[in-house]
Parts: structure tokens; sequence; C-alpha cells
């Protein structure tokens, strides 16, 4: 019996340790594959204790309206469809680069935005088989933005979203009623999670 105990402990170690392995390798390739994506350019205009002030380059989006202000239903259905669209659902099978980070504008009507690769111009974009997806050109901007870990969720969001105003709000910062919530990770990371929520300056 306790020979049989022994083997039954061997086996689930080894096999907790092929979990083990198998979840550490997953998350090395995560974080190799995100340090090679191509993220939204930016210069830090002045940094303060809880937030910055950016610049942003013009910059062309993919774009969906999901009709829905819930973070986790609208960035699941928005995901989705744009993700098709770059993995090759459009009129010519193209698969097109992704990007960094996954932009959500929060209103009552979120609209998810991917960016697209600077390389490419909207001219030369596939036509895209779900009609949803529009093509968005956001010009140069300054914003305010503060950063936050872990997964997102409503609430997290909105916490750092009334901290950005409050922070605005004590150095004299007048901003406009355009926010923003930008993730830079996949789903399945678990390390080095980066999200922010910043807001356009007038």
């Amino acid at each position: 019996m306790a020979n049989t105990i022994s083997k039954s402990m061997k086996i689930l170690l080894i096999l907790l340790g092929i979990v083990l392995l198998a979840f550490i390798g997953v998350q090395v390739y995560f974080l190799n594959t995100q340090s090679k994506i191509e993220t939204y350019p930016f210069q830090v205009e002045q940094e303060y204790d809880e937030f910055e002030i950016r610049k942003y380059e013009a910059t062309l989006f993919t774009s969906v309206k999901v009709p829905s202000s819930d973070y986790k239903k609208s960035s699941g259905q928005g995901f989705s469809i744009l993700a098709g669209y770059i993995f090759g659902q459009n009129e010519q099978q193209e698969k097109i680069a992704m990007t960094a980070p996954v932009a959500m504008t929060l209103e009552d009507s979120m609209t998810m935005m991917f960016m697209v690769p600077k390389e490419r111009k909207k001219a030369n974009l596939p036509e895209p088989d779900d009609k949803q997806i529009k093509f968005t050109e956001v010009p140069a901007k300054r914003v305010a933005a503060i950063g936050f870990g872990g997964w997102a969720n409503d609430e997290k969001i909105k916490k750092y979203k009334a901290k950005l105003i409050a922070a605005l709000e004590a150095e004299g910062i007048e901003h406009t009623d355009r926010f923003y919530f930008l993730g830079y990770n996949a789903p399945f990371e678990v390390f080095n999670r980066k999200n922010e929520v910043i807001v356009d300056l007038p």
C-alpha cells in the first residue's frame, strides 16, 4: 500500500514539474515576444509623482465600437473582432503584425483600437471581412498618463481614473473628458503586467 502511494506521489510530482516547466516556458515566450512588439510612439514631456505628461505622434488605428461600458464584456468582444482582422479575416487573408497597447475609450459605448504598424498606410491595408471595423486616424496629442499593474477590471480602471483626475487637479492641469484605457499584455501573461489610464489634454 505504502509503495503504491509512493509511486502515485512520484507521478504527481513529475506531472506538476511538467506543468511548471510549461508555464515558465509560456511566460518566457510572452516576455520575449512583448519586447519585440511595436508600441504607440510617444515622448515624456514631464514626470510627476503619480503620473506623467506625454506627447503622442499622429497614428493610424483599426477600431471597433462595442455598445457597452463593461470592461470585461467590451474588451473580450472588441479584441475578438480586431484580432480576427489582423490574423487574416480580411479580403486578402493577410496577417498584420500585433502592436501594443490595446486601447479602449472609457465611455458608455467603448471603442477598442489596435495601432496599425507604422510601415503600413491606410491605402494599402486590406478591407476587413467584418464591416464593423473602421480605420481611425488619431492626430498628434498631449495626454496625462497613470499606470497600474496586475489584471485590469472596471473597479481598477475607475480607481485610477479618479486618481489621475485628482492628481491633475492638485497640479492645476486642465484636461478633457476623453479618457482611455491602455493594456499592454496578452490575457495569459502573468509577469510584468502593465496597464494605464490616459486622458487627452487641451
